[in-house]
């Protein structure tokens, strides 16, 4: 299944790519609730584009968690001091 390119390039680019599908389900469900509304096209414009924008914020802030990951090899010296200091 890696052979495929669609899944090569979703590997090589994670979080396009859930930008990509999470701003595809934000517009799905803006339209969904606003259909009836009786939007203008330019205001739908503006409506679809905040979404993607917002989408791609919460993926850029969810991806700051992944910057933050602890060392893997042991304890911190922030550690030994606070079970020094019980």
């Amino acid at each position: 299944m890696q052979n495929n390119p669609a899944v090569k390039w979703v590997l090589r680019h994670p979080r396009v790519s859930a930008w990509v599908v999470l701003a595809g389900g934000m517009v799905a469900l803006l339209v969904n609730e606003a259909r009836n509304v009786g939007l203008l096209p330019s205001q739908w414009t503006a409506l679809i584009l905040a979404t993607v924008l917002v989408a791609g914020a919460c993926i850029w802030i969810i991806s700051w968690e992944d910057k933050d990951a602890p060392p893997e090899d042991g304890a911190t010296d922030t550690d030994a001091d606070t079970s020094s200091a019980a």
